[in-house]
C-alpha cells in the first residue's frame, strides 16, 4: 500500500461502490462545511489571476505570512518535486518515516535515510539538504526542533519542513525562522486542513530571494482551486471549529483502538491519525476490509511493516462502525 486513500483499488477488490468505502486511511479533515461557491460556466471560462494575488492575500493573513513569501504549486506533491529539483546540492537527508514521494523527488541525488525513531540526532554532513516531516507520518508525532534546527544551521544545510499536518493542533512552527535563515523552506499542502484533496493547491515558504527564483508554469492553478481556497480560508469560523470537533473525535478513535484489545502500541498523535502496532494487524486489516473499511497498511514506509496500520480521525458515524467491526476480532 503506497499510499492512503486508494479506495479505487480496494472497492475494486471487494466488488462494491468507492462511496460504499469508510475510509480511515486517508488523513483528510473530516469536517466539511458547505463552502459557497457555484461552478459556473462564467467561472471555468475565465483565466485566473496569474499572480493569485486574492487568494495569496487569504494565505498571508492564516499563516502569518507576507505574501512575497509564498509561491503556489499544483498540489504540495509538485511543490515538493519542484522545490528538491531546483536546489543543487547532491547530498540529501531524509528523516523516514516520511512521506514516500520525497525519495521520488530526490532520485537524482544521493539519498541517505536517518530514522528518527533511533537515531534522530545523527550528524549530518555539511551543507546537504535536509527533509523532516513535522508532525511527522505515519506517526503523528510533533518534534521541538530547536535542537535539530541549530544542528542543520551550523552545518549550513538546506532546510525543508513540511508541516502539511501542522494546523489541527496550536502546534509552534518553523515558519518563524525564515527570516533569520535563508536556506529555510516550509512545505504546506492546503488539502489535509481545508479537506478538499480535489483541489489541488500546495506552497513553498521562504524568503522572497528564494521565492523568486523558484519557476512555476504560467496559471499554475485552475479558476476554480483559487475561488474554492479563498473561499475555505476566508471562512473565519472553520478554523475554530475544526480544532474542536478534531479534539473531541481524536480522543474518542484513540479510546476506540484502545478498548479493542487488539493493538501491541498505540502511537500518541498530534495530528488527525493514529497509528498502531499488531501481531494482528494482517488479519485487522483483512477483516475491516470486508466490513468496507480501510485502513492503511505501513508497510511502505521506512523501518516500518505491515504490522503498522493507520486510522485517520472521522466522524462518530464512522468511528461507531469501525468500533462494531472490531469488536467482532476481540
Amino acid at each position: 500500500m503506497k499510499h492512503g486513500a486508494d479506495i479505487y483499488r480496494y472497492s475494486k477488490k471487494i466488488k462494491c461502490k468507492e462511496d460504499e468505502i469508510i475510509d480511515f486511511s486517508s488523513n483528510i479533515n473530516f469536517y466539511t462545511p458547505q463552502t459557497n461557491i457555484k461552478l459556473t460556466p462564467e467561472l471555468l471560462a475565465k483565466y485566473p489571476d496569474s499572480r493569485y494575488k486574492k487568494l495569496k492575500k487569504a494565505i498571508s493573513k492564516n499563516h502569518h505570512i507576507k505574501r512575497s513569501q509564498i509561491k503556489l504549486y499544483n498540489g504540495a506533491t509538485t511543490a515538493i518535486f519542484e522545490l528538491i529539483k531546483s536546489l543543487k546540492q547532491k547530498r540529501i537527508y531524509l528523516y523516514a518515516p516520511l512521506y514516500g514521494e520525497y525519495e521520488k523527488a530526490a532520485k537524482n541525488k544521493q539519498i541517505i535515510k536517518i530514522n528518527r525513531f533511533d537515531n534522530l540526532y545523527k550528524k549530518v554532513k555539511p551543507n546537504s539538504i535536509v527533509v523532516f516531516v513535522n508532525p511527522s507520518t505515519p506517526d503523528g508525532r510533533y518534534y521541538d526542533l530547536d535542537k535539530l534546527f541549530g544542528m542543520w544551521s551550523e552545518q549550513n544545510c538546506t532546510i525543508i519542513c513540511d508541516e502539511s499536518f501542522l494546523e489541527f493542533e496550536n502546534l509552534k512552527s518553523l515558519q518563524t525562522q525564515i527570516k533569520s535563515y535563508k536556506k529555510l523552506y516550509i512545505i504546506q499542502s492546503f488539502s489535509k486542513f481545508y479537506s478538499c484533496a480535489g483541489v489541488r493547491v500546495g506552497a513553498v515558504f521562504s524568503q522572497k530571494e528564494n521565492i523568486k527564483k523558484l519557476k512555476t508554469p504560467l496559471w499554475n492553478l485552475s479558476a476554480f482551486d483559487v475561488e474554492f481556497l479563498t473561499k475555505k480560508l476566508q471562512n473565519k469560523g472553520f478554523e475554530k471549529r475544526t480544532k474542536k470537533l478534531h479534539k473531541k473525535q481524536k480522543r474518542q478513535l484513540y479510546n476506540i483502538l484502545y478498548s479493542s484489545n487488539l493493538f501491541d502500541k498505540i502511537y500518541k498523535s498530534d495530528t488527525n491519525f493514529i497509528l498502531t502496532k499488531s501481531k494482528k494487524a494482517k488479519q485487522i486489516f483483512n477483516h475491516l476490509l470486508k466490513h468496507k473499511i480501510l485502513s492503511r497498511k505501513c508497510g511502505s514506509f521506512d523501518f516500518l511493516s505491515d504490522n503498522y496500520l493507520r486510522f485517520g480521525v472521522k466522524n462518530t458515524n464512522k468511528h461507531n462502525k469501525l468500533k462494531k467491526a472490531l469488536d467482532e476480532i476481540s
